[in-house]
């Protein structure tokens, strides 16, 4: 009796020893299992998340550029009526009132009805802005005299006293001018707008209906 309580507990021992190294691989492999699946689950949001940056990055060129975007800028020559007259720089899409502006505001002799404000600028474009036509009376009265070409009805051009600036003169300025009238004066000025200030004096015979006798006439009476 006793020996067969021995030999049973033996039995017992042994299957113990045989079942504790199979629960401690089970636990291993269960431990790999989860392991393998906490990596790839890790990984995947990874994956996912790199390629969410990528395709962000791919969208706003301004990131790839290290996340500045400037616009691009155009260059304006404004005078005339002008506080600040000169170059100046402005975003590309400005309008003249911007340019006029950043060159300080008007004058308070400025003719702001003959500029269009709203026009939208391009690179090399002059702006001018006129200034207030004084009326011939006025003028007369301030100064006590008047001109005799008022009393017998007839008009004049006034003598300008030097040359005559083809690229900041205002039209009735322009119109003193030998061979130029009104009309031809105001096509001067919108030359001027469209293609740039005049570089050389020579330049204004590229206006229509200037040619080379017209030039002749007025090329000591000019400058740029």
């Amino acid at each position: 009796m006793f020996l067969t309580g021995i030999h049973l507990s033996v039995i017992y021992l042994s299957k113990e020893a045989i079942v504790l190294p199979m629960y401690r691989k089970s636990l291993l492999i269960l431990l790999l299992i989860l392991i393998a699946v906490a990596g790839g689950t890790y990984y995947g949001c990874y994956t996912q998340e790199k390629e969410s940056v990528q395709l962000d990055v791919a969208a706003n060129p301004a990131v790839q550029q290290g996340g500045t975007e400037k616009g691009a800028e155009i260059t304006v020559y404004v005078t005339g009526a002008i506080n600040k007259p000169g170059v100046v720089t402005v975003k590309e899409g400005a309008r003249t009132a911007d340019a006029v502006n950043a060159c300080g505001g008007l004058l308070p002799t400025a003719d702001a009805e003959k500029v269009n404000m709203a026009q939208v600028l391009k690179d090399g474009q002059q702006v001018r802005v006129p200034e207030k036509a004084v009326p011939e009376t006025t003028a007369a009265a301030k100064s006590g005299s008047v001109n005799p070409a008022a009393k017998s009805g007839t008009s004049s051009k006034a003598a300008p006293s030097g040359p005559v600036n083809i690229n900041t003169a205002s039209a009735e300025e322009l119109d003193t001018l030998p061979g130029i009238g009104p009309a031809m004066a105001q096509r001067i000025i919108e030359f001027r707008e469209t293609e740039g200030a005049f570089t050389a004096i020579e330049d204004i015979k590229k206006v229509k209906g200037i040619g080379e006798a017209k030039f002749e006439k007025m090329k000591d009476k000019i400058c740029i």
